[in-house]
């Protein structure tokens, strides 16, 4: 039996995020709030428009989960901290747990004393139950999860999977826990509005209009008395209202996407206004279609990777919120640092265009004037494509452009709908894009996302991932190894030749770190994460919300 044993002690309490999309409209914040309502309340802020009432935390379209506030009334069975994966996750619901030795059954110990804010008591059951609920219905299974039986023994529930979930081990600590007596007569979980919602969190809903939704702190809570005693939640038109609404003060947390954002939210009241961005391990990458001339080739994934300045294009795409990939595994740090195998530590990206010249001739290119030719006298072409509007991407698109011209390379940039934009990735109608991949608590996620042949479609059939079309038996069989793996040893192993690979056959070009960023206020309220105390997720659409809820204090 291989035990992982959390205490039931949680650290630090007291008494006890889809960074949006960068918009271009300006408008006043519908369902705004018309002041920040005195220091007992906090007024969180997203730019996500006209909301309708829905708080099933369930559909990721309810206003429930576009606002975040499902996670200050829902809580999950421990706190996963992606901005720090390889830390251990805190004790929530669950006051502890064990993984046999593959990973193909977790036994949770329910937490003692807490009760729904209905009055009804908390208990094992109910774990089982939001297992169950998401095993019966493919919908809410939003992770695949492998179920297999489901088992409650007193105060434990025991969880079986058909295959290991080493990999997934943060995703299933994170789901949140809904009570049994209250869903178990819901007729279709997935569209249910679920108006008077029933949690175990520190807030209970106590108005819900197209302006605001207000939540009220429990007194009852079992994580003790809150320094927040209200919270109000507004939706705002677009992300030029809301960062309106950070910079005077109206929304106190939020996230939007603000260029040139320390001259233009930091300087208003530099005093009290912070933005954190720490990155866990999703990136932002530019895809290559590998079955396709160019990207066929490796030589031209080198050479173009040599002249790329994630640096610059940090700064200049993204105002520097979306900090520079360093390390050739390209793996963001300090989240990657601990996943980098020895072969890699301390080896770093370099800007070398005389190497990627060299590259190119090496593997028989030639210069005919100023037009670069492959070995068959094909002047050497691609074009660059990302949905129109999307204008961090684009403007890397452009700065990769601009950076292969002296190889000889006429690259163009093309914006497309969005719609088309979706299918012709997932088909591999593409020759080279950005694209984000998922974060996860260990680099598998990243690396499948970027580079596994289990992912692996047919040019013309939807891939959900490895949009590139990427093939290499050996990383395949690694990243298996490295999910299925019984012991750290293997797992090492496998990791070090999935790096070797990616650094050696370049499946993609990874150049930023995908951060969790937020805004945020410490006028009225302390003791929120940030760089000295970098404890959870800081945006208000994650499952650390209620952690972090529960670690706020009034500044006086």
């Amino acid at each position: 039996m291989n035990k992982r044993r959390i205490s039931t002690a949680i650290v630090g309490l007291t008494s006890l995020a889809l960074i949006a999309t960068a918009c271009s409209g300006g408008g006043s914040g519908e369902g705004s709030s018309s002041s920040a309502g005195g220091s007992s309340v906090l007024t969180i802020g997203m730019p996500n428009g006209p909301q309708t009432d829905n708080s099933n935390p369930f559909a990721n379209t309810s206003s429930a989960m576009s606002l975040g506030y499902a996670f200050a009334i829902y809580e999950p069975l421990a706190q996963v901290n992606t901005v720090r994966p390889s830390e251990d996750p805190v004790p929530w619901l669950a006051s502890e747990w064990e993984w046999n030795a593959d990973y193909t059954q977790l036994t949770l110990t329910a937490r003692d004393g807490v009760k729904w804010s209905d009055g009804e008591d908390f208990t094992a059951e109910d774990i089982a139950y939001s297992f169950q609920i998401r095993k019966d219905n493919e919908g809410l299974n939003t992770f695949a999860l492998p179920f297999g039986d489901i088992a409650v023994d007193g105060n434990k529930v025991t969880v079986s999977f058909t295959s290991g979930q080493f990999v997934k081990q943060g995703q299933i600590l994170q789901l949140f826990v809904v009570p049994e007596h209250v869903w178990k007569d819901v007729e279709d979980p997935t569209t249910w509005t679920n108006e008077e919602p029933v949690g175990t969190g520190p807030y209970t809903l106590k108005s819900w209009t197209a302006q605001a939704a207000t939540l009220t702190a429990r007194d009852d809570y079992w994580g003790g008395e809150l320094g927040v005693k209200e919270l109000r939640y507004s939706s705002y038109n677009d992300n030029n209202a809301l960062t309106n609404a950070l910079v005077s003060g109206e929304a106190q947390w939020g996230w939007t996407f603000i260029p040139d954002y320390e001259k233009v939210y930091i300087d208003a009241n530099p005093d009290v206004n912070n933005q954190w961005a720490p990155t866990g391990l999703g990136v932002d990458a530019l895809f290559l279609n590998t079955e396709t001339a160019p990207f066929d080739d490796v030589a031209v994934r080198k050479a173009v990777q040599l002249v790329l300045d994630r640096k610059q294009i940090s700064e200049l795409a993204s105002s520097g919120v979306f900090p520079p990939l360093t390390n050739v595994t390209g793996l963001p740090e300090p989240a990657g640092t601990d996943f980098i195998t020895a072969p890699f530590q301390g080896k770093e990206y370099t800007v070398d265009e005389a190497g990627a010249k060299k590259v190119l001739a090496d593997a028989g290119y030639t210069l005919d004037g100023t037009t670069l030719k492959d070995p068959e006298g094909n002047a050497v072409t691609f074009t660059l494509t990302n949905p129109t509007g999307w204008s961090d991407y684009l403007t890397e698109l452009q700065m990769v452009a601009d950076a292969v011209k002296p190889l000889g390379i006429t690259a163009t940039v093309e914006g497309q709908n969005a719609d088309a934009w979706f299918t012709a990735i997932a088909e591999g109608d593409f020759q080279a894009s950005m694209h984000w991949t998922d974060g996860g608590a260990t680099p598998w996620d990243t690396y499948s996302n970027q580079m596994d042949g289990a992912q692996y479609m047919p040019l013309g059939e939807r891939a959900n991932w490895n949009f590139g079309r990427f093939k290499n038996d050996e990383a395949t069989a690694a990243l298996a190894t490295y999910a299925n793996a019984t012991d750290e040893a293997a797992r090492t192993a496998a990791l070090e030749t999935v790096q070797q690979v990616f650094v050696d056959e370049v499946p993609t070009i990874a150049l930023l770190g995908r951060p969790a960023a937020a805004q945020y206020s410490t006028k009225n309220f302390v003791g929120w994460p940030s760089d000295e105390d970098p404890y959870a997720n800081p945006q208000p659409t994650t499952a650390n919300a209620s952690l972090i809820l529960t670690k706020l204090k009034p500044a006086s």
